[in-house]
């Protein structure tokens, strides 16, 4: 078992369930959560490795989640996934200091390469 923790910010449940049932079959300690606002409270509480939230949530989005996390831990590595992918707004992810930005689905083996990357400091 790793000790690296991974945050998964998605409004489509089955999303964030199946997410964290794969990360932890590698290792991973992961928290899941259905909007922004929860995320954004335990991100006060407990900094994580890598951060992936979905882009369009209602109420505080994905984007809203990476300047927070970038704010409170410059270190912490956000991937960005969307079912509405288009050019503006992976620019602006990019912009935003995003690791990485996929459409959805999300093939599950790419997330896990892309973590990887991530951890790597």
């Amino acid at each position: 078992m790793n000790n690296n923790r991974i945050m998964v910010v998605d409004d489509e449940k089955i999303v964030g369930d199946m997410t964290k049932m794969s990360l932890e079959q590698d290792g991973y300690a992961v928290e899941t959560f259905l909007n922004g606002e929860a995320a954004l409270a335990r991100l006060r509480e407990q900094e994580f490795d890598v951060v992936v939230t979905d882009l369009k949530m209602k109420g505080i989005d994905g984007m809203e989640v990476l300047r927070t996390v970038k704010k409170l831990y410059p270190e912490t590595k956000v991937i960005m996934i969307t079912a509405f992918a288009n050019l503006d707004a992976a620019i602006e992810a990019l912009r935003g200091d995003v690791h990485d930005f996929f459409p959805k689905p999300v093939k599950i083996k790419e997330l896990k390469a892309s973590i990887q990357r991530a951890l790597v400091k």
